[in-house]
C-alpha cells in the first residue's frame, strides 16, 4: 500500500495503468565493480525490505541501468568474480509511461520474471515485479473478454454483485441493441432478395454456414491483430497486411473450393455449390481486412481496439456477408 501511494506521488501525472504506477523500488541494486560475495551479503542483510529478489540489477555511478543478473546465478558463482563480467548488459527495460500490458508483453516474450523501468536517461526507477505481471495479465484479459461483449468496465464479483441492477441494464443495452438492428438490416437485407431465394430454397439453409465462415475468420484476424497492436515493437502495417493477405487469400480459396466440392458431390446442385464456394472466398477475404481495418481505425482514433472485437464488428460482418452472399446469387443465377 504504502508504495502504491509513493508511486501515485511520484508519477500522478501518468495514466493509472502506466509502468510506473506498479513498480516496485524495493529491490536489490549494487554497483557494477560489485562482486557476487557482495550481493550475497547485500541480500542476506536486506531480503526482509525487498519487494522482490527475482534478479539483482546491476548500476553504475549515475545510477543508469548497465545490466542484470538472476538470483539463481548469485548464488551459482565464485564469490570473487566482479558482477560487471557476469551479468546480462543491457537488459530489456521500460519508461515509466510504458502501458502495464506492453510490460506483461514483454516479460512473457523475453521470458523475464520482472521488468525494470528507467527514466529516459536510462536512470534505474524500479522494476514491475512478477506478481504484479501476473496480477496485470488477469485483469487486462478479463477486461479484453468483457470488451467482446461490449462491457467497458472493470469487472470484479464484488462490483457486480453492489452495483445496482439498472446500471448493468444500462451498460449492457447499447451494444446488444446494436446487435438487434444489425438483426433486423440483415433480415431486411434477405427479404430484398427473396425473388432470389424463391429460385433454389436450398441456398437458405447456407446463410449460417457463410455468417459463420465470415466471423470465425474474421474473430481470429482481429484477435491476433488486437494483441499485436498491444507489442512495444513498432507496427508496420503494410507488411502486415501483406502477410495477412498471403495468409488469408489462400485460405480463402481452400475453403471455397471444400464447400464447392461438398456440396456438389451431396447435393448435386452445381449452381448452389458455385455460390455457396464464392461467398465463401469473398466473404472470408473480406472478412480478414475488416479484422485488420477495425481495430486499426479505433486505434488511430485513440480507443480501445478491443473495442472493434465486439457486436459492432460482428453485426459489419454479418450484413456485409449476407450481401456478398446474395449479389453473387444473382449474378450466378443470371448467368448460369
Amino acid at each position: 500500500m504504502e508504495n502504491k501511494q509513493n508511486n501515485n506521488q511520484k508519477f500522478g501525472h501518468l495514466s493509472a495503468d502506466s509502468a510506473g504506477r506498479i513498480l516496485t523500488d524495493k529491490v536489490p541494486t549494487i554497483l557494477r565493480d560489485a562482486t557476487i560475495g557482495e550481493v550475497e551479503a547485500l541480500l542476506l542483510k536486506e531480503v526482509k525490505n525487498f519487494d522482490n529478489i527475482n534478479y539483482v540489477y546491476i548500476l553504475d555511478s549515475r545510477n543508469q541501468l548497465a545490466g542484470v543478473i538472476s538470483i539463481k546465478e548469485v548464488f551459482r558463482l565464485p564469490k570473487s568474480a566482479k558482477v560487471s563480467s557476469v551479468m546480462i548488459a543491457n537488459p530489456v527495460s521500460v519508461r515509466p509511461s510504458t502501458d502495464q500490458e506492453r510490460v506483461v508483453m514483454l516479460s512473457i516474450k523475453h521470458n523475464i520474471k520482472s521488468v525494470p523501468v528507467v527514466d529516459k536517461n536510462g536512470v534505474f526507477l524500479g522494476a514491475v515485479p512478477s506478481d504484479i505481471i501476473l496480477s496485470v495479465l488477469h485483469k487486462e484479459g478479463v477486461e479484453d473478454l468483457l470488451r467482446s461483449a461490449g462491457i467497458l468496465k472493470n469487472y470484479s464479483v464484488s462490483g457486480f454483485l453492489s452495483t445496482k441492477t439498472f446500471e448493468h441494464f444500462r451498460k449492457r443495452l447499447p451494444w446488444l441493441l446494436v446487435g438487434l438492428l444489425g438483426g433486423l438490416l440483415a433480415a431486411s437485407v434477405i427479404s430484398f432478395f427473396e425473388e432470389t431465394l424463391s429460385q433454389i430454397i436450398l441456398l437458405a439453409a447456407f446463410i449460417p454456414a457463410v455468417v459463420y465462415m465470415a466471423d470465425a475468420v474474421g474473430a481470429q484476424t482481429q484477435t491476433i491483430f488486437v494483441r499485436t497492436l498491444s507489442l512495444p515493437e513498432k507496427l508496420r502495417l503494410k507488411e502486415y497486411l501483406k502477410k495477412e493477405l498471403a495468409i488469408s487469400f489462400p485460405l480463402s480459396v481452400f475453403l471455397g473450393l471444400i464447400a464447392f466440392t461438398l456440396i456438389f458431390w451431396w447435393w448435386g446442385e452445381f449452381q448452389v455449390a458455385l455460390i455457396i464456394g464464392l461467398s465463401f472466398i469473398l466473404t472470408i477475404f473480406i472478412a480478414a481486412l475488416l479484422g485488420i481495418f477495425l481495430p486499426w481505425l479505433f486505434f488511430k482514433f485513440k480507443l480501445d481496439p478491443a473495442i472493434a472485437s465486439g457486436p459492432f464488428s460482428t453485426v459489419i460482418r454479418d450484413i456485409l456477408s449476407i450481401i456478398i452472399f446474395f449479389v453473387v446469387a444473382v449474378l450466378v443465377l443470371g448467368i448460369i
